[in-house]
Order: structure tokens, then C-alpha cells, then sequence
């Protein structure tokens, strides 16, 4: 019985000391890092006196119109590959449900489609 207690009172000794250490205060390592960034400059005026907000939405619009561009001409080979043919207008794609409505043209275009090639396009109205 008596090991007993000697085992548990070494046990609990070696407890206190893994808990509080050595005595000795460890400091956290420090690190410094310095990154020096350049301020953002917007691009210049745009010919026109457009501000860097209107190149910025112009840039968006011209994102727009790939993308549109790009699933609508992904749609009309959809529909070549299950048909047999191209859709003979971009409307066929809507009544055969392929999409669910044409997109928005971007102001001052049109969609050109050519039913033979199957592909569409954009140009000034």
C-alpha cells in the first residue's frame, strides 16, 4: 500500500512539474514582415473623358457579351448535336426550351445569327 501512495504522490509531482514548466518563461518567436505595396493608380482617362468607373464598366459589359456570346453559341451546338441541324433562329432555342430567354443585347448591338455555320455574333444595330 505504501508504493501505492509513493507511485501516486511521483505520479502528481510529475504532473505539476509538465504543467508549470521549468521556471523558465518562453517567449513567442517574433517575426517581422514588412511588404511595401504600391497605392493603386487608376488607369488614365479613357480618350473621351472617361473616369477609371467607366472603364471599369466597360470592361464588365465587354465581359458580358463573351459570355453570352459564348452560351448561346454552346446552346445552338447543343441543339445540332440532338436535332440533326441548327436551330434556324435563336428563337427555336427558347421554344424548344434549350434556354429559357434570349439574352440582353448590350446597348447598341444586336445578335446576328447564321443558321448555316450555326454561330452568333454581335454588331451595331
Amino acid at each position: 500500500m505504501n508504493t501505492m501512495k509513493s507511485a501516486c504522490y511521483l505520479t502528481c509531482l510529475f504532473a505539476a512539474f509538465v504543467f508549470t514548466g521549468c521556471g523558465k518563461e518562453d517567449k513567442p518567436a517574433t517575426t517581422t514582415t514588412t511588404v511595401q505595396s504600391a497605392p493603386a493608380t487608376p488607369p488614365p482617362a479613357a480618350p473621351g473623358g472617361n473616369s477609371y468607373l467607366g472603364a471599369m464598366v466597360k470592361a464588365q459589359q465587354s465581359a458580358v457579351k463573351t459570355v453570352d456570346l459564348s452560351s448561346l453559341n454552346e446552346e445552338v451546338q447543343l441543339f445540332n448535336a440532338q436535332e440533326g441541324h441548327f436551330p434556324k433562329d435563336l428563337n427555336e432555342l427558347v421554344t424548344k426550351q434549350y434556354i429559357g430567354q434570349l439574352p440582353p443585347t448590350p446597348v447598341g448591338k444586336k445578335f446576328v445569327y447564321d443558321s448555316v455555320q450555326g454561330k452568333v455574333t454581335l454588331a451595331p444595330q
